[in-house]
């Protein structure tokens, strides 16, 4: 029996590139939309995809955390490049020009960089707009959910296929 294929990367990169017949569940959200995807796994093969494998390990100990450490899970090794290499299929989308996560960092270096600077060169409370940006990375990395991220997600240029 071939395993179910939950593929874990983010929007854009699903829709630029997937394995045919994965099922879309991306990390950022995989603490709400996992469940229900899960509760339909009861007895099959699960195996989790990734760009490389780092998000498919953390999508594996998220599933064990929600209570659903009975089903047989594995990490794709190597993710979707392996998948790749090793020659099998893959199916093309729409490309998006910069991934989520590098335009979430574009944005929030230069608001950083920008914010010390003026709190040095003009008014210390500038400094609050750093601490701002901080606490957002600080949240996106503790909960895994980037709200950020949701926002230029929704963005004209980040508009992929309707779903």
């Amino acid at each position: 029996m071939d395993p179910v294929i939950i593929d874990v990367r983010e929007q854009d990169e699903f829709d630029a590139e997937h394995v045919p017949g994965s099922i879309w569940v991306p990390l950022s959200q995989f603490a709400r939309l996992a469940p229900g995807v899960l509760q339909a796994m009861a007895g099959k093969d699960i195996l989790i995809m990734c760009r490389s494998g780092k998000r498919s390990a953390m999508a594996q100990t998220q599933i064990r955390q929600l209570g659903f450490g009975e089903l047989k899970t594995e990490v794709f090794a190597g993710g979707i490049l392996e998948w790749k290499n090793q020659g099998r299929p893959v199916h093309t989308g729409k490309a998006c020009h910069i991934p989520i996560l590098r335009q979430v960092q574009l944005v929030v270096g230069p608001v950083v960089l920008v914010c010390a600077l003026l709190s040095l060169l003009v008014d210390v409370r500038f400094a609050w707009g750093a601490a701002l940006f901080g606490a957002g990375l600080s949240f996106a990395g503790a909960t895994g959910s980037c709200p950020l991220a949701e926002v230029l997600g929704r963005m004209p240029w980040n508009a992929g296929p309707k779903r």
